[in-house]
């Protein structure tokens, strides 16, 4: 009840602004630059003066997409005045970047479906039974009175496939599929978003795996599995950090690894620490531990250092959290 209370006042919040600034998570993924686009879309669609932002480079596949060139960097933004900010897909002001040192100023409404959200803004529509921030969006768009034509569709459809691993996720559920149906109906292509994604590698980045693979570091009797890139590795192979964005579900994915932890320093000495698990074990305990948060079987932290000692670090806190697990 407390949730439906929460998101028609968000509903009340939007009709009563004109000028809204929504805000994405550092480090973007499928959901947070479909979610960003799709709520922009939407309430431009119902006359409101939109700036989309996110403080971070974009993966260059994303560009594939021609609205993610409408979306600001935190310098094209920042002397935007709004009524109203909308952060979606994040769970805690550090994962806004920049547009964290400006929420004080405005009313800030969180749009969110991470359990370890920490109710950030004056009003926090957050629900961890959505498999994808994209549904939300959908949901309130709908809400709003929005018109979807097949572009909206598409760029909706895209958050809620790649959060879901394409369907193969567990929080694939009924709603979920339901929610795809809708969108496929009105023009989406879930084949474009998984060829754009999926099937758009370079040779670099064949060779950066490798290297990931040479790392590779077995525990835990093989039920975890770790490995870690470093700046210098990146530079070797010209790479960025990314083209390293799939490694963790490639390491996940060998037989008998619950629980499979990748660290990239793609910037000398600030680790990106990526969690993932497949059946039972909530690695947002782990990443909440470290100082940051996500899903039970998606989450990651960013820890400043030197790569070796972290990684030392963070398998010793796994260790420790899934030691105690399994008592």
């Amino acid at each position: 009840m407390a949730a439906a209370n929460e998101f028609l006042n968000i509903v009340g919040l939007i009709n009563e602004s004109n000028k809204i600034l929504v805000v994405g998570h550092i480090m973007p993924d499928g959901d947070d630059i479909s979610s960003v686009l799709s709520l922009s879309m939407g309430l431009q669609k119902i006359g409101k003066e939109v700036v989309s932002a996110i403080d971070w480079k974009i993966p260059s596949y994303f560009n594939e997409i021609q609205e993610v060139s409408s979306i600001k960097t935190f310098e094209e933004a920042k002397d935007f005045n709004p009524d109203l900010i909308i952060i979606v897909d994040a769970s805690s002001p550090d994962r806004v970047g920049r547009f964290s040192e400006i929420l004080s100023k405005f009313k800030v409404v969180v749009i969110d479906h991470h359990g370890t959200n920490v109710f950030f803004g004056n009003y926090n529509w957050v629900d961890s039974s959505f498999g994808a921030a994209a549904q939300m969006i959908l949901r309130l768009n709908k809400e709003l009175g929005v018109k979807y034509d097949e572009r909206l569709a598409h760029i909706n459809l895209m958050g809620i496939e790649t959060d879901t691993g394409f369907f193969k996720y567990s929080n694939a559920d009924e709603r979920v599929f339901r929610d795809a149906a809708e969108l496929i109906s009105l023009g989406a292509r879930p084949d474009l978003i998984a060829r754009m994604i999926l099937e758009n590698k370079k040779l670099e980045q064949f060779l950066l795996l490798s290297r990931m693979i040479e790392k590779l570091k077995l525990d835990c009797e093989g039920t975890l599995a770790y490995s870690y890139l470093s700046q210098e590795d990146y530079k070797e192979f010209n790479c960025s950090e990314e083209d390293s964005g799939g490694f963790v579900s490639e390491i996940r994915s060998i037989k008998g690894v619950e629980v499979a932890i990748f660290l990239s320093e793609f910037e000398k000495g600030e680790i990106h620490v990526s969690f993932r698990s497949k059946e039972w074990f909530d690695v947002s305990k782990v990443a909440v531990i470290l100082g940051g948060g996500g899903h039970p079987r998606a989450a990651g932290a960013t820890i400043k250092g030197n790569i070796e000692e972290i990684v030392e670090e963070v398998v010793r806190v796994t260790k420790s959290v899934l030691e105690g697990e399994r008592k």
